[in-house]
């Protein structure tokens, strides 16, 4: 999703020498890349064989392949997809002196408890809830242990949502999976609290980001020396009740909301609250407030997305 709208987003400033890498096997990927220009596609693991002898040829690289479901169990599939491919990646990026840009994940920060920092001194402290946050969390623990934090950046994104997640079936977004039922039913059915004393149904909180605001601030790294882990959100904690309610909105539809158990399997890792603390992004691109980080609000991004996108079955 945030792959594909990159290449848009880089598109639209002129640029086309893309070299794309994905392992599309038997999914509706390709067509997230339908209207867009690059230059080559190929696959994961045909990658480091092509870059050899090509170091001059390569201004950066934007590494944010990996396996995100959080209920995935293979573990050994995780280490190496989503750990190893990626030091074996950054391992080459340095040692040639290439820009290295790699997404990390909110998982890491786990329930939550040790809050939602990116300071580079609390990284030993967090304890991701599932495999694929661990797989992130090795990653960041590498690059901190090597040394190098400072000379590749790793973006930890937060809820991302937004057009071209329809291949991601049950880790897409909530309003990818809100709006069809919205219009089907008028209905939508929200987890009851698995913590009721300090959330009420519904009211567990995300930190949303509109996909189109993460790429846009993840191209903005190309054109900065910063290194580092940074925070990608909004900086806004949002209940589910309040996402609820704008996808009502957007649709023109009366709101109309009830509450089911939350799977016992998810209990176990659910997060709560998230809210990234977006202090040291916005020192980085010289921005006063988080607000100033988003050009879209949360209500302008889900009217767009439903609106532009859902409803016309449009990709972006």
């Amino acid at each position: 999703m945030i792959g594909s709208g990159i290449v848009r987003h880089l598109n639209d400033l002129g640029h086309t020498n893309l070299l794309l890498v994905d392992d599309l096997q038997a999914t509706d990927k390709w067509k997230n890349l339908l209207g867009k220009r690059f230059f080559h596609l190929i696959g994961i693991q045909d990658l480091l064989p092509y870059l050899q002898g090509r170091e001059k040829e390569i201004g950066a690289f934007l590494h944010l392949g990996a396996c995100s479901d959080t209920l995935e169990k293979n573990g050994d599939y995780l280490m190496e997809n989503n750990y190893r491919f990626t030091v074996r990646l950054a391992e080459y990026a340095l040692n040639h002196g290439i820009r290295f840009i790699y997404a990390s994940s909110a998982a890491t920060y786990g329930d939550g408890s040790r809050g939602f920092s990116d300071d580079h001194s609390l990284l030993s402290q967090l304890a991701p809830l599932n495999l694929y946050g661990f797989s992130k969390h090795l990653f960041d623990l590498w690059g901190d242990q090597q040394g190098v934090l400072s000379q590749i950046v790793g973006l930890k994104y937060f809820n991302v949502f937004g057009p071209n997640e329809d291949h991601k079936g049950r880790m897409a977004s909530m309003v990818f999976k809100m709006y069809p039922l919205v219009q089907k039913e008028g209905t939508l059915r929200l987890f009851k609290s698995s913590d009721p004393k300090q959330f009420a149904d519904g009211g567990q909180c995300r930190d949303f980001i509109y996909v189109k605001d993460a790429v846009r601030i993840t191209c903005d790294f190309l054109n900065t020396s910063a290194g580092g882990i940074f925070n990608v959100g909004s900086g806004i904690p949002t209940s589910w009740n309040e996402l609820a309610a704008q996808v009502f909105q957007a649709s023109n539809l009366p709101l109309h909301i009830e509450y089911i158990p939350m799977p016992e399997d998810l209990v176990r890792q659910y997060q709560n609250y998230t809210c990234a603390d977006v202090q040291k992004l916005k020192n980085c691109f010289h921005k006063s407030d988080a607000k100033d980080l988003c050009r879209f609000s949360l209500g302008e991004a889900v009217a767009d997305y439903v609106r532009e996108h859902l409803a016309k079955d449009q990709k972006w």
